[in-house]
């Protein structure tokens, strides 16, 4: 070879380890993303040990002392507020409309909303208000927790931040949360990006397929509510998937309109909370208890009574309005938690009450026609609803009325509440982002 044919060659040999090699920015944004969604994964499975831990802890105490959360509940909700307030202002609430504002303003206001410190936080005051009986769950803290870890690997490894990670990383964490990677997808087109960018999607697929094999390998092939053979005849199943999206829709609505309300509306309620939010606290966390120790059933996500409805069992009937006034309480009160474990747990308690009107059908095919219904009337996202509960319960061949009554739902949810609860409450998080001092 001439000396001129080595020098091109070599030429080319130098460009390509530029552009692909260890230092280029093509090879760090790859191990960002892969290194940070393996991270994602581990983050997620040991907050949901941690959950669980600390949901039994208070379970225990509950039963040993069962008038202790009168004094416990309040007094724990006003100490996780100020200190919410005080050390987190961005960790309060859910923790997916802070990743919806930051996707609007990565480069801005990303650092702040998705920052690392304000979401170990906001996992650590999570599990304070599980133990102390809060109506919250972990999906949407570990939504803004994942966000946060992608974001520092970026920043760690010199990779600018755009809105595409961190949706992938609230995908990630949504398929990590409940072993459902469906589910983190379909979240990503509905609820995190606004205009769903063809760029994101291998960003999405792959951070999210990479934090569930390490949540799988870990954690091992498990189903959330375990498997259930739903079934009912095609007639009945119309006839029951109408009823329960036009019902479900609206109560699930009625939610979201109420949350939303408590966030952006001004009254004399709204007014006292504003001006008084550690007291306000320690009222929603009042009534929380209240409902709590006269129930035994609403305390934390209600994993154990949602499963026991959803396998055929029974619970009250009153199970669904007093789990929806708690979760209310809960999510107004400003405490860091997620609405999705309790919502589907509120579904299966609506789904309760369907069974009553619906008694010579399958229970469990019903109860899961109330709770897709219900959680689509709270999110709005019709998809990721249908997806979430087939891919937890196992029950695939059931998608198409579950679907139907998600669609019903969705519109039924519109008629109560214009706006879409996560994108509503979003905008706060944005203004405040956007008025708070750099650093």
């Amino acid at each position: 070879m001439s000396n001129t044919g080595r020098r091109w060659t070599m030429r080319r040999v130098r460009a390509l380890i530029r552009h692909t090699g260890p230092t280029s920015l093509l090879f760090r944004r790859r191990l960002a993303l892969m290194g940070g969604a393996i991270l994602v994964g581990l983050a997620a499975l040991l907050f949901a040990r941690a959950a669980d831990a600390s949901s039994e802890a208070f379970d225990h105490l509950a039963r040993q002392w069962p008038w202790l959360p009168l004094l416990l509940t309040p007094l724990g909700f006003a100490g996780i507020a100020w200190i919410t307030r005080r050390y987190a202002p961005f960790a309060g609430g859910s923790g997916i409309p802070q990743v919806i504002a930051a996707t609007r303003l990565p480069e801005q206001i990303g650092g702040r909303l998705v920052d690392l410190r304000t979401a170990l936080l906001k996992v650590a005051l999570t599990l304070a208000g599980l133990l102390v009986g809060a109506s919250v769950g972990r999906e949407g803290p570990t939504v803004q927790i994942s966000a946060a870890i992608l974001a520092r690997v970026h920043s760690v490894l010199q990779v600018p931040l755009r809105a595409s990670v961190m949706v992938a990383g609230g995908a990630a964490g949504v398929a990590a949360a409940f072993n459902t990677p469906l589910a983190g997808i379909s979240f990503a087109i509905e609820e995190l990006a606004s205009a769903y960018e063809q760029r994101m999607t291998l960003l999405v697929i792959t951070a999210v397929i990479i934090s569930g094999m390490v949540s799988l390998g870990l954690a091992g092939d498990y189903v959330y509510f375990g498997v259930v053979a739903a079934h009912l005849p095609l007639g009945s199943a119309m006839v029951v998937a109408l009823f329960a999206g036009v019902l479900g829709g609206l109560s699930g609505g009625l939610f979201a309109r109420l949350a939303l309300a408590a966030a952006t509306s001004r009254n004399r309620l709204t007014d006292f909370s504003r001006a008084h939010p550690i007291r306000f606290a320690a009222c929603c966390g009042a009534v929380v208890a209240l409902i709590g120790v006269l129930t035994g059933l609403t305390w934390g996500t209600s994993y154990a009574p949602a499963r026991h409805l959803i396998t055929g069992g029974q619970e009250p009937l009153w199970f669904a309005p007093a789990k929806f006034v708690s979760t209310l309480a809960t999510s107004i009160s400003g405490i860091p938690g997620g609405i999705f474990a309790p919502s589907l747990a509120t579904g299966a308690g609506f789904g309760n009450l369907l069974r009553w009107m619906f008694p010579e059908q399958q229970g469990s095919a019903v109860v899961l026609l109330g709770m897709v219904a219900y959680f689509t009337g709270v999110v709005r996202a019709p998809l990721t609803a249908v997806i979430i509960i087939s891919e937890t319960t196992g029950s695939r061949g059931f998608m198409l009325p579950l679907l139907g009554a998600a669609l019903v739902a969705d519109g039924a949810a519109q008629r109560v509440c214009k706006e879409r609860l996560y994108h509503g409450l979003s905008r706060n998080f944005l203004d405040r982002a956007k008025a708070a001092p750099p650093g």
